[in-house]
């Protein structure tokens, strides 16, 4: 063959293959301060992307009222749950199919949201089919040690407090004791006289 002198090549694809998981893909929940961080970020990424002729920046409003919907209407806080279909999506944020497909598109590409492939297995016609079902999203809080567990019931939050910490953490001073004036020293001399305490 005329290309055998060359290496083989392999085609790898410029995105990883996408997660596929089973029915339910565990959630991240987010609190009312994360979501409106999500949506400051994204305020914050179509300014600092936005070219020249763009009116507003890739998240069009058109985009912002997608993440809206699937954000504030569609996302459980509590679970993290979040795979609603395209028409869903559409239906709450008044726009068409293609307007959703091109949003979470643009809104992957900021790092705004993830998603994965769902699959469920139902029992259609007589027989067990696994078929692929709506998308599970994951939306990312911008925050890096942000954690959405809610708040402390208790006033006091749980753990070691801050003076406490510094207690532990000091090393123990050393006690001089006044040997001939206490109980001590007695003690001592009694344990030395029974051959406890080596003299």
């Amino acid at each position: 063959m005329p290309f055998d002198h060359l290496p083989p090549t392999t085609c790898e694809s410029p995105r990883p293959r996408r997660e596929k998981v089973f029915r339910e893909k565990p959630g991240i929940p987010l609190d009312r301060e994360a979501k409106v961080r999500i949506m400051a970020y994204a305020r914050g990424y179509n300014a600092k992307h936005r070219r020249d002729g763009q009116h507003q920046g890739p998240i069009t409003w058109a985009f912002f009222r997608v993440l809206k919907a699937m954000l504030w209407e569609i996302h459980n806080p509590k679970t993290g749950h979040c795979f609603p279909s395209y028409e869903t999506i559409a239906e709450k944020a008044h726009c068409c199919r293609d307007t959703v497909y091109e949003a979470i598109r643009v809104l992957e590409a900021s790092g705004i949201l993830d998603w994965v492939n769902r699959f469920d297995k139902l029992f259609i016609e007589g027989s067990w089919q696994v078929i692929r079902t709506s998308n599970a999203y994951l939306f990312r809080d911008p925050l890096p040690c942000a954690t959405s567990s809610g708040k402390h019931k208790s006033e006091n939050p749980a753990g070691t407090p801050h003076h406490q910490e510094k207690i532990l953490k000091a090393p123990p001073e050393n006690t001089i004791l006044d040997l001939p004036n206490s109980m001590v020293a007695t003690l001592i001399g009694l344990g030395r006289s029974i051959g406890a305490i080596a003299a």
